[in-house]
């Protein structure tokens, strides 16, 4: 509901955003949403001149339209505008495009920035207004057209030369080709034996762990040892031995607090601690930050106000005490091609405690900030003093070691604790120490590590590639795309089709996946930002010789010489050639050819199977293509007489048959194969059981929870059901899911109906498939 009197009218481009902001304000001025951005390229064009100065066309989507008219009848009947959209080039550009939108004047028209939503924070912008930064503005344009221009120049190539409905884009292909190479060391990976000996001794009743790291006089390096029979030599000799205490090495260590978070930090944080992805870290952090719980959330910058120091030090003075308000402490940003002078990401307030919120925020969201507390607050407290042990224990001419620590002083560790005490027992030179257990135990070494978020984060920023805002989006990007999965842990693997583009784009387009060349780029968008350079000539500069590859690449580059195929041996049975390939649902395994002319008559089709998630192209044995191609195969029968087939779809591994439950048959019932079972070796028993939980499944979810009566809207039903997703409330036409902290057997009535209004009420989602893939890079 708009209100027509004459105020002030302040324009925030977040709905939660401007409640915030009015519960501060009052009824004196009114404060708006532009739900994000309002004007854009078109979807369904380029929308940019290259041959005009790289000319944008904007439009206002469909969906902006009831937005746009709101902002225009508050805008008329305003005492004044003013934009208060993100301090950053994103919030600068949707400034400029609601000023052109309202007609006002650019170089007049008010903006104001604040870093936290608080009430000092906005008075005080209100009281400074400025005026549009056309530098930011540009910079954010520069960012969106490039990346549109490689985007709709790009992928269309690669779904005339690869596959349909892939896309490439600037950072995003940087991103791809660190964890296709990462997967690429693995698959080139050796790993080594070595051992280690491994002690425990006893003093006291506690127990001292040592390893060996002196053989026969030499200091043993990690693959010293590196096969069973020197490792059982040298565990014999020491179970033999006596030991005695050849050393004792105290050593005092100060540990400095880590810097308050950046955006990155945040996101390699929240990954290691809490388990979030980059995207579920921005998300939450975008909800705190809107709802005044703690500053904006994308920056580089590592700075902490006055105001906030002072205040810091006088709660932790009361809180901790005097040895622990040691002064403030002030840090400086060192991160490559660093963004606006923005705060680091810290609460609003040093006594805002997690403990005094709990009941205010989300599970998720309060997990999340109470991590950013405690590592601002750490950031202000001395350092920790530890005293690291370590103890040489002398059998023969081998050493052991142990080693301890302890933390004499616990310093920033009183809020964020970094390490764990290992306490030993009270030890003396010279002493004889009795052996409790000794065990020589084998290891390999093992390749480098897949990516997870916070490694991949990490990576992109050493290199310079991205801001605060682009790596939550980037590495969303490479998962929707389908060019990159997760395995078990998290962590980040990319497909075959991630390899095929990513070898396409070194090959041929090889700045477009070069770091330094991508770096660089960055680092011209950072100059366009500080008035440094103009925009138009950094994309003319680009844009000439891209294009032109693009034109020669679209000419002569041939599929074949994309899409290698490998022939990995001969069937024992048919002498056939057994072929791996890429096709259009990924890679796969063929027996002999299909001729051109079978092809067309679409018959004698050879039989074939899709590679399993943990296959490769380039590593796929015979024996490995042999296998999956047993299948489809019966298994057995239904207790009814049905045939139970085991087969592998576009979707996974699978079980069919016309009945689960023994009874008759009719319609196919199909289960999922579940992954710690393999469908070369489920069992019929395994399979019976599959297929009976399946359909018991699905007759649970045809089960309501709850019938709650009817619903005043539809008149119908209203049931609460548990669905593949989780418990729902539907009256027959309108689903909701349950909110997580509602138990959906204790939902009233009202509460149901609360929560379909919601649903009713939300803007409708178009699930049609685009009429063309657009790769809009962040």
């Amino acid at each position: 509901m708009i209100e027509h009197m004459s105020k002030p009218l302040i324009i925030v481009e977040s709905p939660t955003k401007a409640k915030t902001i009015t519960k501060f304000l009052g009824k004196d001025y009114q404060v708006l949403s532009s739900f994000g951005h309002i004007r854009d390229l078109p979807k369904s064009k380029i929308g940019v001149d290259p041959a005009y100065d790289f000319s944008p066309t904007y439009v206002v989507p469909p969906e902006k339209k009831k937005h746009v008219t709101e902002l225009k009848t508050a805008a008329k009947g305003a005492s004044e505008v003013m934009l208060a959209t993100d301090a950053d080039r994103e919030g600068e550009a949707i400034a400029w495009h609601i000023a052109e939108i309202l007609g006002l004047d650019e170089e007049k028209a008010k903006r104001i920035t604040f870093h936290e939503i608080t009430h000092k924070a906005i008075t005080e912008a209100l009281e400074h207004p400025r005026t549009l930064s056309m530098d930011l503005v540009n910079a954010q344009q520069a960012r969106r057209i490039l990346d549109r221009l490689v985007g709709y120049e790009l992928s269309p190539l690669l779904w005339q030369k690869v596959r349909r409905g892939l896309s490439a884009g600037r950072v995003q292909s940087v991103a791809l080709r660190l964890v296709v190479e990462r997967e690429r060391e693995r698959q080139a990976f050796k790993a080594e034996e070595y051992w280690t000996i491994d002690a425990l001794f006893t003093k006291e009743g506690k127990d001292v762990e040592a390893k060996l790291v002196v053989a026969d006089g030499k200091k043993l390096e990690k693959l010293d040892i590196n096969n069973a029979e020197l490792a059982n030599r040298l565990a014999a000799e020491l179970r033999a031995a006596t030991f005695t205490i050849a050393n004792i090495e105290h050593k005092l260590m100060a540990r400095t607090a880590p810097a308050p978070f950046t955006t990155s930090a945040l996101q390699i944080e929240g990954n290691h601690k809490l388990g979030f992805s980059a995207k579920q870290t921005m998300m939450l952090a975008q909800s705190l930050y809107e709802t005044g719980r703690i500053t904006y959330m994308r920056t580089d910058s590592v700075n902490i106000s006055e105001a906030f120091l002072s205040e810091t030090q006088a709660f932790i003075r009361n809180t901790f005490g005097d040895a622990y308000a040691t002064g403030p402490k002030r840090y400086t940003t060192k991160s490559k091609g660093a963004q606006e002078a923005h705060e680091a990401i810290r609460p609003t307030h040093a006594d805002a405690t997690p403990e005094s919120l709990k009941d205010e925020l989300e599970v998720r969201e309060w997990k999340l900030y109470d991590l950013i507390w405690r590592r601002t607050v750490a950031s202000q407290l001395p350092p920790a003093q530890l005293e690291r042990t370590s103890v040489d224990i002398a059998a023969k001419n081998h050493v052991l070691r142990a080693t301890g620590n302890m933390v004499r002083f616990d310093g920033y560790m009183k809020v964020y604790r970094s390490t764990q005490e290992k306490i030993l027992p009270k030890l003396e030179k010279g002493e004889a120490l009795p052996l409790k257990e000794l065990h020589a135990n084998q290891h390999f070494t093992e390749p480098p590590p897949r990516y997870s978020d916070a490694t991949l984060v990490k990576i992109l920023e050493e290199h310079g590639i991205g801001r605060p805002s682009t790596y939550a989006p980037t590495i969303s990007t490479i998962i929707d795309r389908g060019y990159v999965e997760r395995d078990e842990q998290k962590k980040l693997f990319p497909t075959e089709t991630a390899m095929i583009v990513t070898d396409l784009l070194k090959e041929h387009f090889p700045s477009i996946v070069d770091y330094e060349f991508t770096a660089t780029m960055e680092k011209s968008l950072d100059n366009i930002a500080e008035g440094k350079q103009e925009w138009v000539p950094m994309l003319k500069s680009f844009y000439g010789p891209f294009h032109a590859n693009i034109v020669e690449k679209t000419k002569h580059l041939k599929r074949e010489d994309i899409l290698k195929e490998r022939v990995i041996g001969d069937d024992p049975k048919t002498g056939l050639s057994v072929i791996v390939r890429s096709g259009r649902f990924g890679p796969f395994v063929q027996l002999g050819e299909w001729s051109e002319e079978d092809k067309k008559a679409k018959k004698n089709k050879p039989r074939s199977a899709s590679l399993e998630k943990n296959m490769n192209m380039d590593t796929v044995t015979l024996e490995e293509a042999m296998k999956l191609m047993e299948l489809p195969k019966v298994l057995g029968t239904t207790d009814a007489g049905d045939e139970i087939i085991v087969a592998v779809g576009r979707f996974g591994p699978y079980i069919s048959a016309k009945s689960a439950l023994g009874g008759s048959g009719g319609k196919a019932h199909t289960v999922s194969i579940p992954a710690t079972i393999s469908p070369h070796t489920v069992t019929l028993e395994d399979a019976k059981r599959l297929l009976v939980e399946g359909a018991e499944r699905r007759q649970a979810m045809m089960t309501p929870l709850l019938e709650l009566g009817e619903d005043p809207t539809s008149k119908q039903p209203i049931l609460v059901k548990q669905g593949r997703f989780g418990p729902y409330v539907t009256d027959g036409k309108t689903n909701a899911s349950v909110p997580k902290k509602i138990d959906p057997t204790m939902l009233t009535r009202e509460e149901a109906i609360q929560i379909l209004e919601k649903k009713r009420a939300a803007p409708k989602r178009n699930w049609k498939r685009k009429a063309k893939t657009e790769k809009t890079d962040a």
